[in-house]
């Protein structure tokens, strides 16, 4: 697996097209689950946020800010780690080219819901990073492999 990271609106997704040979593209920005039969997965962040935004509702029994509430017809996602929802479905991703933004840079939320999704966006980074095969940031549309 390779995973690439960066800041929003960096030229990730660019990045992989022109470095890797990639096909297809599942888009899991709006909070849709990674569909692992394209060959790059692209906007983890989203379906991360989804999942923090499930969690922090479940571990408070208070709802989100609305401007962070992901409304979405599928209400089956239990409200779950990222990293564990990748992890038990690891066969699947192993071959795969996954992007994602990095949310640890800048200003700490207020929000809580949204300390949550950061801490677990963090989380699955790490993860990712530890069983990849290359690691690359890409910065200004500017590639670097670290790993």
């Amino acid at each position: 697996m390779i995973l690439i990271f960066g800041g929003a609106y960096q030229g990730k997704l660019d990045y992989a097209k022109k470095n890797f040979d990639i096909k297809t593209v599942c888009d899991c920005s709006d909070g849709a689950a990674p569909d692992f039969a394209a060959d790059a997965i692209y906007g983890i962040e989203g379906f991360v946020k989804r999942c923090a935004m499930r969690r922090y509702e479940a571990l408070t029994g208070k709802e989100p800010e609305k401007q962070v509430k992901r409304q979405s017809p599928e209400s089956v996602l239990p409200p779950l780690e990222a990293a564990d929802w990748f992890s038990e479905r690891r066969k699947a991703w192993q071959d795969k080219v996954l992007i994602m933004t990095d949310v640890s840079q800048g200003i700490v939320p207020m929000d809580p819901a949204l300390r949550v999704f950061r801490e677990m966006n963090g989380r699955l980074m790490l993860r990712l990073a530890a069983e990849a095969s290359e690691v690359h940031r890409v910065f200004c549309g500017i590639g670097k492999r670290v790993k």
